[in-house]
């Protein structure tokens, strides 16, 4: 279970969050979202305490994770997988040694071990053949999918999804969430999306919530978030400049 209290964080005068209460349940799938510059990645970010708030708490199965030492914090980020929107993938690294690289650098597996395991993983993604080949070589969605092997290499409870379709049209970014529910459904993780693609993401989530003006504004099942009441969610979800929110 993740569970973040009064959560508060601001750059210089800019205040982007302003008291996120927030439940995350284990072995779901929970998706973001909100207008740009809302603040979707900071809360992301400081799930496996990438960033520390100003005030408030993170809690992960009990443990408020802002007050842990780096030796308590790298324990914790064990149980984290992470898919970042640009996959992150080392350039000068072949895919198959991209996703083998958390296991050269955090376990005692054997080079054997670690073939079998990462042949897997590439299998599971759609990428059983392109282990040899460098990032460069791969389209967008290939990049993706890579990263997301890599993700899901250290058996992780918990995967965070920084937008994970962007840059893709509309047939890869498809095929990128239904990878997505397809792993999360087989490995069992508790899934964070930070996406702005509605309605999109509600084949694969269990929930939604918005974040508007630095707190969360409405969290509910994709069914119920589509007519909630709210005139925020409303504005969002049809993409009209006139409404509650702000339009820059």
């Amino acid at each position: 279970m993740i569970r973040v209290v009064d959560l508060h964080k601001s750059f210089g005068r800019q205040q982007v969050l302003r008291g996120v209460n927030l439940e995350f349940a284990k072995g779901k799938t929970t998706t973001i979202v909100g207008t740009s510059g809302c603040g979707k990645t900071v809360l992301l970010k400081h799930l496996n305490a990438l960033l520390v708030p100003d005030r408030g708490e993170v809690l992960i199965d009990g443990i408020d994770i802002t007050k842990l030492g780096q030796k308590e914090l790298y324990q914790i980020r064990a149980k984290f997988g992470v898919l970042f929107q640009g996959a992150a993938l080392l350039d000068s690294m072949t895919v198959f040694d991209n996703v083998a690289f958390p296991l050269r650098e955090k376990t005692r597996m054997t080079e054997g071990e670690i073939k079998t395991k990462v042949a897997d993983r590439l299998e599971q993604v759609g990428l059983g053949e392109m282990g040899h080949k460098l990032p460069a070589e791969l389209s967008g969605g290939m990049r993706k999918r890579a990263g997301l092997a890599r993700a899901l290499i250290m058996d992780p409870e918990i995967v965070l999804f920084d937008e994970p379709t962007t840059g893709l049209d509309p047939v890869l970014a498809t095929s990128i969430h239904q990878l997505i529910s397809r792993t999360q459904h087989d490995f069992g993780y508790t899934g964070i999306i930070v996406s702005h693609t509605i309605p999109q993401v509600y084949e694969i989530t269990d929930y939604v919530v918005m974040l508007a003006s630095g707190v969360v504004e409405e969290v509910a099942p994709p069914e119920a978030f589509s007519v909630s009441e709210s005139p925020i969610v409303q504005q969002f979800i049809h993409g009209r400049t006139e409404g509650p929110m702000d339009v820059l």
